[in-house]
């Protein structure tokens, strides 16, 4: 009837959220197939159809004089494997476990560790996907040059960190605002298909048209990926610093409201909305 709870050390603490956050991962990945690998078939498929999409369109409109000298199908692959980690982690952030699901009732679990299995679980399947897609390029067509692998790598953990921090906003948002944050999600996502800047690199933009894209976190992003990515493309115009600081400031104002969210949540809220 009655149990006292054994102090326990910060070494085992640390190891049990780990095993938490590994476990929850997993479901994650599950979540929305029955088999892991049909989570990571599906990236995959999703990136190789928006890579015919834009190699057709390239090469049915002529614009493939906008690409960077060097690998054309790399070229487009920067900047989709940068947009795909970006709005698939924005997606699994804020579609995460809030403080009214029926998960949080069994301890020790808690928002923070639904969270971080989520993005987690996107950079996990997403990181996956590129290894294998450059893989089977490889494999396939020659060899995949990439002038900087370790800092191209970076420079796509930063494009996951800023989708963290825009899911953070829209997640504190979604009990209070749910038809809302569902709508600004899909803008987010649609606006970025243009505004990403995919398709060119910033170098080539004159100053009226550079300034339509710069406010975008991601452009800048997809910029300097393809600045590690080829030796031959240095980004003038863009930097890390700002989607750096637009990222930081986005996660904090999302710890903020996710905390405020969950002092006020309430089961009620989803019977009565």
């Amino acid at each position: 009837m009655f149990s006292t709870e054994t102090p326990r050390s910060r070494g085992a603490a640390a190891w049990q959220i780990a095993e938490l956050i590994y476990h929850n991962t997993v479901r994650t990945i599950r979540k929305g197939h029955r088999h892991a690998l049909m989570a990571l078939a599906m990236t995959v498929l999703q990136t190789l159809i928006m890579l015919a999409a834009f190699y057709l369109m390239f090469s049915l409109f002529g614009m493939r004089s906008m690409a960077l000298r060097g690998d054309f199908i790399v070229y487009l692959l920067s900047g989709i494997f940068v947009f795909m980690i970006n709005i698939k982690t924005v997606g699994a952030v804020a579609g995460a476990e809030g403080p009214t699901s029926a998960m949080m009732l069994h301890a020790p679990m808690n928002t923070a560790i639904a969270i971080f299995s989520a993005a987690l679980a996107s950079l996990y399947t997403q990181i996956l996907s590129v290894i294998l897609i450059l893989l089977a390029y490889d494999l396939a067509f020659g060899r995949v040059d990439i002038d900087d692998p370790i800092g191209t790598l970076g420079v796509m953990i930063l494009a996951w960190a800023n989708g963290v921090a825009v899911g953070m906003v829209l997640l504190a948002l979604k009990p209070w605002f749910p038809n809302l944050t569902s709508i600004l999600s899909t803008v987010y996502k649609r606006m970025n298909m243009f505004f990403s800047g995919k398709m060119f690199v910033a170098n080539q933009l004159g100053f009226t048209m550079f300034y339509m894209f710069a406010w975008n976190p991601l452009f800048h992003i997809i910029d300097q990926a393809r600045g590690y990515a080829f030796l031959n493309y240095t980004p003038m115009k863009t930097s890390l610093s700002y989607p750096i600081w637009v990222s930081f400031t986005l996660f904090t104002i999302g710890l903020l409201g996710e905390w405020y969210t969950r002092q006020h949540a309430s089961v009620s809220w989803g019977k009565a909305r």
